[in-house]
């Protein structure tokens, strides 16, 4: 399958388990599973091509298990998720032409941001609040941008979704993780036609981890369900501090060259 052995092409959708139970709770699951597919010889490109998806698979499952449980306001989240999937194709094709390197030297400063917010604010609960501002201005504020990030790099673009409906639209966790998951399924549909389009999917290997995604994205979105802020909360932390740290990490990315050179 795709020059890999069916023993890796098991482990892998054995991991694509793993990330989708995370993916469906806090996000993040591509976090898992890219490096994953280049430790199995995958090229960058391809990787994260194929991990589109099944990727996508898994926040599907998720997205109807919370739809199911009527977490999901279809009235607006419809546009909301439309608007998302056309920001992320626009991302996917600036890609060439953005300098991705300095956004991505960002993203941990801004996930880090994230992580301090759930852990210490009070306004993380499962009951709804007020909104602060129209569903327009959220939608040229959050949606447009986080979708555009997620069609451009990806990582932590759910985290900033969960950040927006909660901190501006009032939305409990679980309704915000409900929501959050639709607009990853869009933007990651829309990432996926782009990436298809250039053949860089790797079909086979994406839909046998697709199969792992399904069960763990279920699993996930169930807990999710019952256990609400006490489970999503302690995750998102964990999750935005460890793609923080991977990003830092990366030899590309220039903060985390600073960070290091300052090492002794």
């Amino acid at each position: 399958m795709a020059g890999l052995e069916l023993d890796i092409v098991a482990l892998l959708a054995l991991v694509a388990v793993g990330a989708g139970f995370v993916d469906a709770i806090a996000g993040g699951g591509g976090m898992i599973t890219v490096p994953a597919l280049m430790l199995a010889g995958l090229d960058p490109v391809s990787a994260v091509a194929t991990n589109k998806l099944q990727g996508t698979f898994g926040v599907a499952v998720a997205t109807h298990r919370f739809a199911r449980a009527g977490m999901i306001d279809w009235r607006d989240a419809a546009t909301l998720a439309c608007v998302a999937s056309v920001a992320a194709i626009a991302g996917a094709l600036a890609v060439r032409v953005l300098p991705v390197t300095l956004v991505a030297a960002a993203m941990p400063v801004l996930l880090i941001a994230v992580a301090v917010y759930f852990a210490l604010s009070r306004k993380v609960r499962d009951e709804d609040a007020r909104a602060r501002i129209s569903r327009l201005a959220f939608t040229l504020a959050v949606v447009v941008p986080v979708g555009f990030y997620d069609g451009l790099l990806g990582p932590g673009a759910g985290s900033f979704y969960m950040l927006g409906f909660v901190t501006l639209l009032g939305f409990g966790v679980v309704r915000a993780t409900a929501h959050t998951k639709l607009l990853n399924f869009a933007s990651n549909l829309g990432g996926l036609a782009l990436f298809a389009a250039t053949g860089a999917v790797l079909w086979p290997l994406g839909l046998a981890m697709a199969a792992g995604q399904l069960v763990g994205a279920r699993l996930g979105a169930s807990l999710a369900l019952r256990h609400g802020a006490r489970l999503i909360r302690p995750l998102i932390v964990v999750v935005c501090c460890l793609m923080a740290l991977r990003l830092l990490l990366d030899s590309a990315n220039p903060l985390g060259q600073w960070l290091l050179s300052l090492l002794p």
